[in-house]
């Protein structure tokens, strides 16, 4: 039986931080803020990266991982509302080949103590793709380099 060529997957992280939604939204909002927990990293090498944060605003991300292929993020915001959901589609591309559609959504919820943050991700993973599971880990990986720029 042939692998089908598109693999669909749904997936929600929770997590919760301890400073407000403003500044939890913010560091989606700000693209210094938004470089520094989502494009570098010990691994990362990025080469680019542009943020037009807005409803139609694009993102383009491109950097490599250990000196591997050139891997790119294309993101449009599709829905903003401040301090409390950011709506998203983006495609992921390894070497001129895209592997990956999806779209996401980022609520944020205030807390007694911060934000309740929950980040859902409807994805459509092409041939080769890297895959649901490698992309859920890839989220959890982000979203635990967030308080990076929480704590200043």
């Amino acid at each position: 039986m042939l692998e089908k060529p598109v693999r669909h997957h749904t997936f929600a992280i929770e997590r919760r931080y301890q400073a407000s939604p403003e500044r939890t939204f913010a560091a989606f909002a700000d693209p210094a803020k938004k470089r520094r927990w989502f494009a570098e990293g010990e691994k990362a090498n990025v080469e680019r990266f542009e943020a037009d944060f807005r409803v139609g605003g694009r993102e383009h991300t491109r950097f490599h991982f250990d000196g591997g292929g050139a891997c790119e993020n294309d993101t449009i915001y599709l829905d903003i509302r401040p301090h409390q959901y950011i709506v998203f589609a983006y495609t992921m591309t390894l070497n001129g080949k895209r592997f990956s559609a999806s779209q996401a959504t980022v609520e944020f919820l205030p807390t007694e103590k911060g934000t309740h943050l929950i980040f859902t991700e409807q994805g459509a993973y092409f041939e080769g793709a890297d895959g649901p599971v490698i992309r859920e880990e890839g989220w959890n990986e982000l979203l635990n380099q967030l308080p990076v720029v929480l704590e200043n």
